[in-house]
């Protein structure tokens, strides 16, 4: 990281925060209809930033929902090529009252932005544009190939870019040695970090019908199954006391950690009781003889997401529920697939499923997991960009969270992929009062240069 850009970022701060200040104040809600209009708006803005302040070429790319957008700079022959990724879309401001002030009106308070979208992703992703602009005013040209792909549907699905990266075509467009994504966290404030995994997630609802109609439970009870009881103790069954999911071969495609990985992992800064702490518990649960860290990002999960069954109105109401239904999701570490854990766990189910009742299983989403080799020269040259910014060498962490567009993009384009978040997980991501520390948001311009920097020199 040159003096010379640092100064040009600190001199230009205020015009920085006016630009990102416009983008935030565009309610791009893909998950309501209302907000469709905003969603255009905000996708016209971006292909406008890139062109007037970049110079890049950029286009406005239609799909059957919200639009995306593809910026590309001028060619630098021989040089490498990354792939910016990003999302303009946001989560719903909703519950509004809960707010310290309005959603979409960017407030600076304790050297915070206070602002849906301040973080997740409008932040973060005009980190990078940034730090090109900064680069380009400071240096006159780039040092390597760049291209921008923003999509307006990162918080309901991603079906446009998933059906983008379908056509070969389209893969040419967006082909690349790397693919640069900041939609994650860094460990602490002072602590940079770079997540080079990623779990996959499998989602599902199960239904179990009993009866035609809910029961007297005083004239049926005890002579007809309860639907309820039914699923909690089918669902029961799926994990055991001691964290270890029970279906038969769920572990069969789990890569175990190497030594190299779980010394890694051990070197983020982490207190067990002070991260329970803050969400009101006083015990952690899992697989013993894993670390909580190791657990979070590295291991796969099972949890219900919610239970639907019977009367749960005001006061009592004494029945037999005609059916019952849960929705429930696991996390999946690098090479286990959903279509396998999938046929796995309809075996299970159906094994244990109780005379008298009917099972419906409906798969609802899935992706895998992916991981970076930690040798890769990618890898590496992020990380010595990110060293040159906070002075001290990067943590490798696995993140326990799924991006499932970028481990399909990395699988479609065949690109290595650096995910270097400048958030952290305190800054309140889809919950009322999202906020991005001015510090925090400056150094990921910092880091997004010197990366690009340090990827310029890499090879392929």
């Amino acid at each position: 990281m040159t003096e010379l850009l640092k100064k040009y970022i600190r001199e230009h701060e205020q015009e920085i925060l006016n630009t990102w200040f416009e983008a935030l104040r565009i309610p791009s809600v893909s998950a309501k209809a209302e907000h469709k209009p905003d969603m255009r708006r905000m996708a016209e803005w971006l292909a406008d930033i890139l062109d007037r302040e970049l110079g890049f070429a950029a286009d406005i790319i239609e799909t059957e929902t919200n639009p995306l957008v593809f910026g590309q700079s001028p060619e630098v022959p021989g040089a490498p090529t990354v792939l910016i990724y990003g999302h303009y879309d946001v989560q719903p401001a909703d519950p509004v009252g809960q707010w310290r002030t309005p959603p979409f009106e960017p407030a600076v308070i304790d050297g915070k932005v206070f602002c849906r979208g301040a973080d997740d992703d409008k932040g973060q992703s005009l980190t990078h544009v940034f730090a090109v602009k900064s680069l380009l005013e400071t240096d006159g040209k780039l040092p390597l190939n760049i291209k921008f792909i923003f999509e307006g549907e990162e918080e309901v699905g991603s079906s446009a870019l998933s059906a983008f990266l379908e056509s070969e075509e389209n893969r040419r467009t967006l082909a690349a040695d790397v693919i640069l994504v900041s939609d994650t966290d860094k460990p602490a404030a002072d602590d940079p970090g770079i997540t080079y995994g990623l779990r996959g997630v499998v989602g599902y609802e199960l239904t179990l019908t009993g009866p035609n109609r809910d029961l007297h439970s005083g004239l049926y009870g005890g002579s007809v199954r309860n639907p309820v009881i039914a699923l909690c103790a089918m669902l029961s069954e799926i994990i055991g006391p001691d964290g270890k999911i029970r279906i038969p071969g769920f572990y069969d495609d789990v890569v175990p950690l190497s030594a190299l990985e779980r010394a890694e992992l051990a070197r983020r800064p982490f207190d067990e009781a002070e991260a329970l702490a803050a969400v009101g518990l006083d015990a952690s649960f899992g697989e013993p003889e894993f670390t909580v860290v190791e657990r979070r990002g590295a291991r796969p999960s099972f949890d219900i997401n919610g239970i639907t069954g019977g009367y749960q109105g005001e006061g009592g109401k004494t029945i037999i529920p005609a059916r019952a239904s849960a929705k429930f999701t696991f996390r999946l570490v690098p090479n286990q697939k959903p279509e396998t854990v999938t046929r796995a766990l309809e075996e299970f189910l159906r094994s244990r499923l109780p005379a008298g009742i009917k099972m419906d299983l409906v798969f609802q989403h899935g992706a895998g997991g992916m991981v970076i080799p930690l040798e890769s020269p990618f890898l590496q040259a992020a990380a010595r960009g990110l060293e040159s910014v906070y002075g001290k060498a990067p943590l490798f962490i696995r993140d326990g969270g799924s991006i499932p567009i970028v481990a399909q993009a990395k699988e479609r384009l065949g690109a290595d992929l650096i995910l270097a978040g400048a958030g952290l997980e305190e800054d309140g991501i889809h919950s009322p009062n999202e906020h991005f520390a001015l510090r925090d948001f400056f150094l990921g311009i910092e880091s997004s240069a010197a990366i690009l920097t340090e990827l310029a020199k890499a090879k392929r």
